[in-house]
């Protein structure tokens, strides 16, 4: 008997306004490979074995070139007008096949979050086969955060409790395409993946995330993300090698888990 996937909707949707340009920052060039090949390679080290690419209409062929050397099979859908349809599309699509709903679990990954590491993967993972229903990656808020109560007037807020959401954010697949197929009737909104099965009552499991995960919004992400690969790569000089000591620093692999 076959193990049962553990599939990992991608989405490559969105039409990246802040970032510009007539190719989708998702197919362009990370250190030689598409900002896309290289999410669905770290989910692949953390231990997804099938991914379903959420991507506009129009824009299948540049992503198939992108991902023709993809480490695990890549299956094509066509997103929503929201990111939130988008999802709907790749959970659908994974109901649909034979083999991708065998999947007890999914989980949900921006694409344009390309360097995740794949330990924060594997934790999302084994967080669900825990008995989790819905996982998360966060980091702890480093900056002063201000809460703007008018246009004079602002107050701070303590970020001693505040988390950064990442992703790839991991569910019992039953649990989050229910919610969302309620979140659609229900004609809501929500900002991520967690908030709409937190919504239905469902409790969300926080794992350690990474800041390595940072999110590629605007040209000036892609350099930082491209150095980051970059000092990486040299880990066999001394310097980097202290690069890379460094940027394991802001990765503390931690083994407790909150709860939200």
């Amino acid at each position: 008997m076959s193990a049962e996937p553990v599939v990992a909707v991608v989405v490559a949707g969105g039409l990246g306004s802040r970032f510009g340009g007539p190719v989708p920052k998702q197919v362009r060039s990370l250190t030689g490979k598409a900002v896309v090949a290289v999410a669905v390679e770290s989910l692949a080290a953390g231990g997804c074995t099938e991914a379903v690419v959420v991507v506009k209409d129009g824009m299948h062929n540049h992503f198939k070139m992108a991902l023709a050397a993809s480490p695990i099979p890549v299956r094509f859908v066509t997103g929503g007008a929201t990111r939130q349809e988008s999802v709907r599309n790749g959970l659908r699509a994974i109901a649909e096949s034979p083999r991708l709903s065998k999947a007890g679990k999914v989980l949900i990954h921006d694409a344009v979050r390309p360097l995740v590491p794949a330990y924060v993967v594997k934790d999302v993972i084994e967080a669900l086969d825990a008995g989790a229903v819905a996982v998360t990656p966060a980091v702890s808020v480093i900056d002063t955060i201000r809460c703007v109560d008018s246009e004079t007037a602002s107050h701070v807020v303590d970020r001693t409790t505040l988390r950064a959401v990442q992703t790839p954010q991991g569910f019992d697949r039953q649990v989050i395409t229910e919610c969302h197929d309620r979140l659609a009737a229900d004609g809501l909104d929500v900002t991520d993946d967690v908030t709409c099965c937190e919504h239905y009552g469902h409790p969300v499991t926080l794992v350690e995330g990474s800041r390595m995960a940072l999110k590629i919004t605007e040209p000036l992400d892609l350099d930082i993300a491209e150095t980051l690969v970059k000092a990486t790569a040299g880990a066999g000089h001394h310097s980097g090698r202290r690069v890379k000591r460094a940027i394991k620093g802001l990765d503390p692999r931690r083994s407790r888990r909150h709860r939200a």
